[in-house]
C-alpha cells in the first residue's frame, strides 16, 4: 500500500511545500533577483511555484519572521529594505547579545549540557573543515547559540531571538559562502569553545563576539559588492576587532 501510493510524478496539490518555497525565495532574494522593496504578489508566486496561495502565505511568513519579508495588512509583502548602517547596527547588537550567552553558559550551564554544546562546536569545526556548505554550517552555529542562550534571562533570550530574525538568514551564509578569508570565522569559535571547556566566561564571550563581528564584516562587504543597502547618505564607520581579529554569526 506504501509503494502504491509512491509516484514517480507528483501532482500539483503535491507539488512544493512551504519550506521548500520559501528556501527558493530566499535564495532568489539573496541573489538580488527581486529588489529591495519590491512587492512580492500571492498571484504571481503561485504561478511561478505552482502552488496555492496558503503555501506562498506561508512561506512569505517564513522569510518575515527572517526578517526578508515585510508584511503589511492590506498591502501584502514585499522585500524588506535593509540599509548598510542597520546592518552594522544589528551584527553589533548580536555580538554583544552572543557575548553574553556564552558568559552565562561558562556560569549557568549543567555538566550534561556543556558536554553537549562543546560536542556540536566541535562538529561544527570538523564541518568546516571537510568543507561543509555555507548553509549547513550557519545552521549548526544557530542550534549551539540556542543552546548558550537559553541559560539566559527570559528577556534577554527574548531580545537574542529578535536580533536573530534581523540577521538570521539575511545575508549571513552568503557572506560565509563568498567570504575573503579562507580560515572564516573559526578560529574565534576555536577561541569560544576554548572558553567555554575551561569556564572562562571572559574569553569564551569574546570568542563569541568575534565569531559576530566577522560575518559583519563580511555580509557589509557582499552587501557593498552587489550595490545593496546603500539608501541611508551616512556611511557607516569600519567594524571594531577583537583581539586577533574581527567575527560575527
Amino acid at each position: 500500500m506504501e509503494k502504491a501510493a509512491e509516484t514517480p510524478r507528483r501532482s500539483r496539490n503535491d507539488g512544493p511545500t512551504a519550506a521548500e518555497v520559501t528556501e527558493r525565495l530566499r535564495h532568489q532574494i539573496q541573489e538580488g533577483l527581486w529588489s529591495p522593496g519590491e512587492s512580492l504578489r500571492e498571484v504571481r508566486l503561485c504561478a511561478e511555484f505552482e502552488v496555492g496561495r496558503s503555501i506562498v502565505r506561508r512561506a512569505l511568513s517564513n522569510l518575515a519572521d527572517d526578517g526578508m519579508v515585510v508584511l503589511e495588512p492590506n498591502r501584502g509583502a514585499s522585500v524588506t529594505v535593509t540599509t548598510l548602517q542597520e546592518v552594522f547596527d544589528l551584527y553589533e547588537l548580536r555580538a554583544g547579545l552572543y557575548g553574553v550567552a556564552a558568559r552565562f553558559a561558562c556560569i549557568r550551564s549543567s555538566a550534561p549540557l556543556m558536554k553537549e554544546i562543546l560536542r556540536k562546536a566541535d562538529v561544527l569545526i570538523a564541518a568546516s573543515e571537510a568543507g561543509a556548505s555555507a548553509n549547513e554550517l550557519i545552521h549548526q552555529s544557530e542550534v549551539i547559540f540556542s543552546l548558550m542562550a537559553g541559560t539566559a534571562s527570559t528577556e534577554a533570550q527574548k531580545m537574542i531571538e529578535a536580533v536573530r530574525r534581523k540577521t538570521r538568514w539575511h545575508w549571513s551564509y552568503v557572506g560565509l559562502a563568498e567570504s575573503s578569508t579562507v580560515q572564516g570565522p573559526f578560529e574565534h569559535w576555536r577561541t569560544m569553545r576554548a572558553g567555554l571547556a575551561a569556564r572562562d566566561p571572559a574569553k569564551a564571550a569574546e570568542g563569541a563576539r568575534n565569531i559576530l563581528y566577522f560575518m559583519q564584516s563580511e555580509v557589509a562587504r557582499l552587501m557593498l559588492a552587489r550595490g545593496l543597502g546603500m539608501q541611508d547618505s551616512v556611511q557607516p564607520s569600519p567594524p571594531r576587532r577583537r583581539a586577533a581579529g574581527a567575527g560575527a554569526g
